[in-house]
């Protein structure tokens, strides 16, 4: 009887243990209820933990969780209709809160879905196309971010960012977009062509101006050398004049001659001329 009382002892204690010690992973949190009543802080800490066998232990994920969906119609503030395809990384940051209100995870992305859509469309409704596209994206997105992290802090959930991974212009807008994209482009090539040739006018007429300085100048320079040359080939004609009279007036006739008679040339001398005494070796 002693032996059945110690086993069924055994049994007892085994059961109470079983049904009383639970575990917390590193990825996990937990709560405690009693007869569905939250008891208790939040148990985060990973390890062996104790509990009273009539209360349940409710775990939640402790790691960053993502919420994705598919595309759908934001329209901007200049009127252009956006695919935008956006995900939202968010953790459960109030376990209790989190029970309280929604529950599981599938409730946490019913309040999620349209809190998240709301904020970017209102946001997005702010913004021409060009700032969502471009410069102004990350600024967009943290003030996304910090207004639904405002409004689900009553749910217990954390949110960590919103992104959008893209952002496409419907199939209406978008022929009419590159249109007027392409429409630009041009606008700006012919700017810049007609800058071009204006700029290019008056290189070449700077060039043009620095030319004729310049040959004018050396024109000019010229000139002067080619005056200075004959002012000295005149000295040197006057003194060798002066030397030999004769002799220099001898020298400009045969050059006279030179000029006046060549091969083609036909002549009738007198015969008392002095190129005709020349001519026969006999001159005077």
């Amino acid at each position: 009887m002693k032996k059945i009382a110690l086993i069924v002892l055994a049994v007892v204690v085994v059961l109470f243990l079983w049904f009383s010690l639970y575990t917390i992973d590193e990825t996990e949190q937990a709560i405690i209820l009693e007869f569905g009543k939250p008891m208790g802080e939040t148990i985060s800490s990973p390890g062996l933990h104790f509990k009273l066998p009539w209360r349940s232990v409710i775990k939640f994920e402790n790691r960053i969780l993502e919420y994705d969906v598919e595309p759908q119609a934001i329209i901007t503030k200049d009127k252009k209709k956006l695919e935008v395809d956006n995900y939202a990384r968010w953790r459960i940051a109030d376990p209790l809160l989190f029970y309280r209100s929604v529950r599981t995870l599938n409730g946490a992305l019913s309040r999620i879905d349209p809190i998240v859509y709301s904020e970017l469309r209102v946001e997005l409704g702010k913004h021409v196309l060009s700032d969502i596209v471009d410069s102004n994206r990350v600024k967009i997105m943290e003030t996304v971010s910090n207004e639904t992290q405002i409004k689900l802090a009553d749910y217990g959930i954390d949110i960590i960012d919103v992104r959008i991974k893209r952002a496409d212009l419907s199939k209406e807008n978008e022929r009419a977009v590159f249109d007027r994209m392409r429409a630009e482009r041009q606008r700006k090539a012919k700017q810049y062509r007609s800058e071009g040739e204006e700029e290019a006018l008056m290189i070449r007429a700077e060039t043009d101006k620095k030319k004729t300085i310049i040959l004018a100048n050396a024109y000019k320079e010229s000139q002067i050398l080619k005056g200075e040359g004959d002012a000295k080939a005149v000295e040197i004609y006057a003194d060798a004049f002066k030397s030999d009279p004769k002799f220099y007036e001898f020298i400009r006739t045969l050059e006279a001659y030179e000029k006046v008679v060549d091969k083609k040339s036909t002549l009738i001398l007198s015969t008392d001329s002095d190129l005709f005494d020349m001519l026969k070796g006999t001159g005077r």
